[in-house]
């Protein structure tokens, strides 16, 4: 009969053939695991309830990794920050065509869909919830929101106005709101994605049709 050591052994043996093989992720992919993880927990919690050995186990890598990839805590904040506010490239759009309506209805379901793909994290990036009032991360916010505000332009076929600098500084204000309006949507659930959308359209349209084109001709 075999002895107790070789028993052990042959128990062993069989525990790791039963364990799947965790497949080796490349750098760029163990980064992104680690951030996704990292979106998850900062929409689920406040930064401060956030802690990084939770994160590392979550996201199945040693703690170390992320100072590896991302430095301290405040780093992977601000690189979920960055994340969350970084547009789709130009070159993955579609510019709406059509009527003035059918370009706003489009350009503001595109807008909610970036909203959506991460609701909780975006409404507490965009609104300061995190670390407060920090300069790098209001410097990264309004970097997004000029780059934000040339793509509306650009979607409403306004991107070549001679008054671009005005009509930009009108749709950061308008961004003011949709950053209201998706907490209401999103955080509270005081509205619908569809009021929502309503809500954003019927502003945006106002902006495009009636108050656009007076600062275009001057007034």
């Amino acid at each position: 009969m075999p002895g107790h050591s070789e028993v052990a052994a042959s128990d062993r043996l069989r525990n790791t053939a039963a364990q799947p093989r965790r497949r080796r992720l490349e750098p760029d992919e163990r980064r992104a695991q680690i951030l996704e993880c990292a979106i998850d927990m900062f929409g689920e919690r406040p930064y401060a309830a956030v802690s990084t050995a939770e994160l590392a186990q979550r996201a199945g890598v040693a703690r170390g990794l992320i100072n590896h990839y991302f430095g301290n805590k405040r780093d992977l904040y601000l690189a979920v920050v960055r994340r969350m506010v970084t547009l789709p490239r130009l070159d993955d759009m579609v510019t709406p065509t059509g009527t003035d309506r059918e370009r706003v209805d489009a350009s503001v379901h595109w807008l909610l869909d970036v909203i959506s793909e991460h609701g909780s994290t975006w409404v507490k990036v965009t609104s300061h919830e995190g670390v407060g009032d920090d300069p790098e991360v209001q410097h990264i916010l309004d970097q997004a929101d000029d780059a934000a505000a040339e793509r509306m332009l650009l979607m409403v076929g306004r991107a070549e106005s001679a008054h671009s600098a005005e009509l930009r500084a009108m749709v950061r204000a308008f961004g003011g709101l949709v950053k209201v309006a998706g907490r209401e949507w999103i955080t509270r659930g005081t509205l619908t994605r569809e009021q929502v959308h309503v809500l954003l359209a019927d502003m945006l349209m106002t902006l495009m049709t009636e108050t656009m084109p007076k600062v275009d001709r001057g007034r």
